[in-house]
């Protein structure tokens, strides 16, 4: 039988070495009654077994989420303890997440991941490149997280029928750039899914007090009432705009682990178009550094003209006959072309 004693061994391998290393290897070798040794493995056949105990672990853990997503009880009683957390009027049945990264400053990009009854809705994910004041790109994660919302919502906005300017029609894109979606109403007119009908119950920001005020600040500003909270990672923080204190939710609540499958799935969502955008990065057309411009407008534009050559040759008025491209648009089109090309 295994006592206290023998089942301490005299070696334990961590990824990392906890801030009082020496305290627990001295309290360990007191339960042993010999010395024991916290150590990090760098190479050789005891590194490769800490990368291993390290993959196992992580793939345990996609296990366990995935079962725990997939058990209808545990999300429901998730979405009914959020309510009750964030004073909802209801349990928030679709719940939109948005988080913004970027690799070194570059490629910068949001993501928006939803769940609908607690579980991912992945044909209603989306990415938006951030393209920053007049075009320029990256900017400030909370600058970053206004665009995005304001997209977004503006987006919603025109699809249950207000009108949008045309410098607003330009900034949600006809087809939206990045990933188109695949689900929504369809729209009698146009006979395409209208991608962002839908208004979500509750919509959670990565991040604390800052990014819930930028996005606070979109929603007043479009009038759209939904609720809104942000997920700080320091402490789990469940922050609440107008709110001088944030919500602490029990570290084994189902709304926590709710929000924190939610925020990493939005990570996830973006590290992997990161990946594709790194790959293509010694490929990139000219025409991915004109703002407004996404990959569905581009493809338009190519397949109506055969080349960027015969692009450049191309008029304002003829450009902006392409399905998509306004007047505003096609002038910027000749513009960066005509500055390439000199």
């Amino acid at each position: 039988a295994h006592t206290a004693t023998t089942a301490v061994p005299r070696e334990i391998l961590v990824p990392v070495l906890p801030p009082d290393a020496e305290a627990v290897a001295a309290w360990l070798t007191g339960l042993r009654g010999a010395k024991v040794e916290l150590r990090v493995p760098q190479r050789g056949d005891k590194a490769a077994l800490m990368d291993t105990v390290r993959k196992n672990a992580e793939e345990a853990l996609r296990l366990h989420k995935t079962r725990r997503a997939g058990d209808l009880t545990q999300r429901s009683q998730a979405l009914e303890e959020l309510a009750q957390a964030l004073d909802l009027p209801e349990a928030p049945l679709r719940v939109e997440c948005y988080d913004i990264s970027h690799t070194q400053g570059t490629y910068q990009v949001g993501s928006m991941v939803v769940f609908e009854d607690g579980a991912p809705r992945k044909s209603d994910y989306r990415r938006f490149l951030i393209r920053g004041q007049d075009g320029h790109g990256a900017t400030d994660d909370t600058a970053a997280m206004h665009e995005v919302l304001t997209r977004r919502f503006k987006r919603l906005l025109a699809e249950q029928g207000q009108e949008l300017s045309q410098e607003d029609a330009e900034l949600v894109g006809e087809e939206g750039d990045g990933v188109a979606l695949a689900s929504g109403p369809i729209d009698p007119e146009t006979g395409r899914a209208r991608r962002f009908s839908y208004a979500p119950s509750l919509v959670v920001v990565d991040g604390g007090l800052p990014q819930v005020n930028a996005a606070r600040a979109v929603l007043d500003e479009l009038g759209v009432d939904v609720p809104l909270v942000g997920l700080a990672k320091r402490l789990e923080e469940v922050w609440v705009p107008g709110e001088e204190f944030p919500v602490i939710l029990p570290r084994t609540s189902p709304a926590l682990y709710l929000l924190q499958y939610l925020r990493d799935e939005s990570h996830r969502f973006a590290i992997t178009h990161h990946r594709s955008k790194r790959s293509k990065g010694m490929t990139r057309s000219v025409l991915d550094d004109i703002a407004g411009l996404g990959p569905a407008r581009q493809a338009a534009l190519l397949k109506e003209f055969g080349s960027v050559k015969r692009l450049r040759e191309a008029s304002v008025e003829q450009i902006s006959q392409v399905k998509g491209i306004g007047p505003a648009l096609a002038a910027a089109v000749v513009e960066h072309l005509g500055a390439q090309g000199r």
